[in-house]
């Protein structure tokens, strides 16, 4: 079933009675083939996703629900519901959300009163026919105390209405519009999107539509997203407007602070009461993610092939340093793991000049401190490598995929998983398969859908183990998953040619 809907005429009769006699003004309307437990599911959804229809906001706290304030903290006139009554509809359950946008330097925080209210007539609970309504209240008193996210309006109506016999119904979008003020078009533009929204995900009810991807697994939305909006107010307007790379400033520094956000609120669950053991970022790119975790406070170091433009900037605090032996926080390093050959086989090994390169200090053997806690973000060639990495040293880790290389350094597509259609994505394979290597290597491998400006946005994170080290034949590991025949050449190459973007 299409999104079709139609538009209520000016003179349309109201469908809701407000028993205040407020009229509420009804938009549009749209049949639909789901049910009023499909109805009620889909806005308890939306009512704690408000993301979903707004990608202005964040999230929505729950202040109060059915006659219980979920945080005394915030107890106060403005939790407790704003109270409405229908003719012919009983009211069932009663929230308070607080709407948290993304930018609170430009907008502020908005309670609102959601109420769910079912049928109440004799005729209604007996017969073919019933009624379930949504109510959103937001707690301001005029137009002007209203958040740009949200229509300007007093209230804003879901109407479900369904024929039991037909199994067929409709919904409809309903306003109780402020007295004597302005109607812009935007108004009716947000209400014909908020009726698409719950007609596409009521039907997907129907289909047996199920959630592919779950966020928050690991850690929570709340503190995630208001640890990101705390680095987002502090870093972002300085590292944008000196920005030193060629690429789009916004996408990397918003990326990056989301992940720095993240790692710090998962390492304030591992660590809680411990030293922090340091973290190295491997294949670091520009640098920026190493420098924002250490503004936080987090001792570490990155590295790569080769140096980035920006690292003057972010290497300056490390350079300033009154310790004359001190070395750079971000560091030119080739990642040669000691599993492979020792650092004094190399240059033997290699098949192309290289008299003008300081082969002994640009290779890394990929020992680190045991517990050092490994960053792989978008590493390319180094992806596969980090859980041996993080199994040799015996170190936590996390990394996200992005171009695909297996363990030789070359580019490679992963197979598609056994037993999983042939149409899975490349990327979807890539994650497959890397995850495979970590789980062979002995690690419980958790997964993030991060919520970060990218389509390569799988976090897998070893932060526990499923086998000790001792019982892992990474030797082993390393020949099934093809072996490393050329990895020295292909990753030597880095150095020679202009580095990526990231």
């Amino acid at each position: 079933m299409g999104f079709e809907p139609t538009q209520f005429g000016s003179d349309a009769s109201p469908l809701i009675l407000d028993a205040s006699g407020a009229p509420w003004t009804p938009l549009f309307w749209h049949a639909c083939t789901f049910n009023p437990a499909a109805f009620t599911k889909v806005m308890m959804n939306l009512i704690r996703n408000p993301n979903i229809n707004s990608s202005w906001l964040f999230r929505a706290d729950l202040l109060y629900e059915n006659g219980s304030v979920l945080n005394e903290a915030l107890e106060g006139a403005s939790v407790l519901p704003r109270p409405a009554s229908f003719t012919g509809f009983d009211l069932e359950q009663s929230l308070v959300r607080r709407l948290i946008p993304r930018n609170t330097l430009r907008d502020q925080p908005l309670d609102q009163t959601c109420l769910f209210y079912h049928s109440s007539k004799p005729e209604a609970q007996a017969g073919d026919h019933e009624q379930s309504m949504v109510i959103y209240i937001p707690h301001v008193s005029s137009p002007s105390e209203m958040p740009f996210y949200h229509p300007a309006v007093r209230g804003v109506a879901f109407l479900h209405e369904w024929n039991r016999n037909e199994n067929i119904g409709r919904v409809s979008t309903h306003y109780c519009f402020f007295d004597d003020v302005e109607r812009p078009p935007k108004l009716v533009r947000t209400a014909y999107h908020l009726l698409s929204t719950l007609h596409k995900h009521g039907q997907g009810t129907t289909t047996g539509y199920v959630k592919r991807v779950h966020h928050d697994v690991v850690v929570p939305q709340v503190p995630m997203q208001t640890t990101y909006a705390r680095l987002k107010k502090t870093y972002a307007r300085n590292l944008i407007n000196t920005w030193a790379e060629v690429t789009d400033p916004t996408k990397h520094v918003f990326e990056d602070l989301s992940i720095a956000a993240f790692l710090i609120e998962l390492w304030k669950q591992m660590y809680q009461g411990e030293t922090f053991p340091g973290f190295v970022d491997i294949g670091c790119g520009n640098g920026l993610l190493v420098y924002l975790l250490r503004q936080e406070g987090y001792e570490g170091w990155g590295f790569d092939a080769r140096k980035r433009k920006s690292w003057t900037n972010y290497n300056a605090t490390d350079e300033a340093t009154s310790d004359p032996e001190a070395l750079p926080c971000l560091r030119e390093h080739v990642l040669l793991p000691s599993i492979i050959m020792a650092k004094e086989e190399a240059t033997k090994s290699l098949d192309h000049d290289t008299s003008d390169l300081d082969v002994d200090n640009i290779l890394h053997d990929g020992l680190f401190p045991k517990g050092t806690f490994i960053i792989s973000n978008h590493a390319d060639e180094l992806t596969p490598w980090t859980p041996i990495l993080a199994a040799i040293s015996e170190c936590p880790f996390m990394m996200i995929p992005c171009c695909s290389h297996n363990l030789t350094g070359a580019k490679y597509r992963a197979p598609v998983p056994k037993g999983v259609d042939k149409s899975n994505s490349a990327y979807a394979s890539l994650v497959a398969w890397v995850s495979g290597i970590a789980d062979d290597c002995g690690w419980e491998v958790e997964t993030e859908m991060l919520r970060i400006p990218s389509t390569r946005n799988t976090a897998m994170i070893g932060r526990r183990r499923a086998a000790n080290v001792s019982d892992v034949d990474l030797d082993e590991i390393v020949r099934k998953y093809g072996g490393t025949a050329g990895y020295l050449d292909n990753v030597m190459k880095l150095v020679k040619v202009e580095p990526r973007s990231h």
